[in-house]
Formats: structure tokens, C-alpha cells, sequence
């Protein structure tokens, strides 16, 4: 996994690690080997909760990080630089449209790279993918704690300060992280 995903671990609603999935493992080792229980690990950017394989020591723990899985065959090659990952596919555009790509720095192809590029930042989807994983977050954790499901209406419907209010009375360290989560949201909402 890269290192620059960061991963938070609980044992119930108690927070016992954040960081790199290098830097939590060693917390979520211990708490599993003294039988903790409801012990989670989510992905700070998608919020699903992470299986990790804890058998054997430490270092075995470890040391599976550091495995990659097995390469699939190699698929015969097409058009494009599949060595890069570049697929060559068939685009319809007007003659217009030709006209001001080809006008374009770097020609069509870079173009057409630099217009995707700035719809993906500015996409809803990156605020749909941020509002998932607060949710996927807060059921996980705060399902069944006292307004839940007031404080997940007040999340979609942006009324972040009712949300804080509503979550100020869970457990510090699930309102903290959740609270964290939903900043995030609010953020990409603003940048829309």
C-alpha cells in the first residue's frame, strides 16, 4: 500500500493509532494479542474498514505489508503505450472541437489529459467519495450512540454546527475523528 494513505485504528471507541498502516500495525498487533475486541482500521480517505492479516509476530506482520500481490498475465498489447499505461481509444469530436485541440500546448492528447484532470478535482464525486467514508466512518463507530441518526441528518444537510453539537457528547475519540472526517467533506463542498 503506499505511504502516503493513513490509517486510523480503534478498540471500541477509543482511538489507539493513526498514521501510515506501518505505524498502526504495531498498536493493532497488541490490542489483537490481548484479545481486544471490536478492534477496527479504516482508511482515513475512504473510510472502509481495512483487513489486516495479524498472525505470527511482528516483524511476519510486517513483512506481509511489504508483499505485493501476484502480477496478473500479461494481456497481449494494443494501440497506446501500455508500458505507461496509455490506451489508445476513438474519440468523435466536430471539426471545431479538432481545431482548438490541435491549437492546444502540448496537442489533442495533452489537452484532453490537463481538461479530465481539472473535472476529477472539481468533480462531485470527490465530495460524494468524502461524504462516503464519513458515513461508512460514523456507522461503524457511532451507530449505536445517542443521536445518531440526528447527527447523520445534520451531516447531509450541511448544518455542520448542529453536528457538532449532536456529537460533543460521544466518546472523545470517535467525535474527534468523525468531526475531522466531516471537516474534509465541508472542505471539498467549498471548493465546488
Amino acid at each position: 500500500m503506499p505511504s502516503t494513505d493513513t490509517f486510523t485504528a480503534f478498540v471500541r471507541h477509543r482511538r489507539i493509532a493513526a498514521g501510515t498502516l506501518r505505524e498502526v500495525v504495531p498498536a493493532v498487533k497488541s490490542a489483537a494479542d490481548t484479545d481486544a475486541t471490536h478492534l477496527l482500521v479504516f482508511d482515513d480517505a475512504t473510510g472502509r474498514s481495512v483487513e489486516l492479516d495479524l498472525r505470527g509476530s511482528l516483524p511476519d506482520v510486517l513483512e506481509r505489508l511489504n508483499q505485493t500481490p501476484q502480477a496478473e498475465p500479461a494481456k497481449p498489447t494494443g494501440r497506446g503505450r501500455p508500458k505507461l499505461g496509455v490506451t489508445a481509444r476513438e474519440v468523435t469530436l466536430l471539426p471545431r472541437h479538432w481545431e482548438w485541440l490541435a491549437a492546444q500546448p502540448g496537442g489533442a492528447s495533452a489537452a484532453l489529459r490537463r481538461l479530465v484532470e481539472d473535472a476529477r478535482r472539481s468533480s462531485p464525486a470527490t465530495l460524494r467519495q468524502a461524504q462516503d467514508a464519513v458515513h461508512r466512518v460514523m456507522f461503524a463507530l457511532a451507530g449505536d450512540l445517542p443521536d445518531f441518526e440526528e447527527a447523520n441528518r445534520a451531516f447531509y444537510a450541511k448544518d455542520y454546527a448542529r453536528f457538532d453539537s449532536l456529537t460533543a457528547a460521544w466518546p472523545r475519540d470517535v467525535g474527534d475523528y468523525v468531526r475531522a472526517l466531516v471537516g474534509r467533506v465541508a472542505v471539498a463542498g467549498d471548493q465546488r
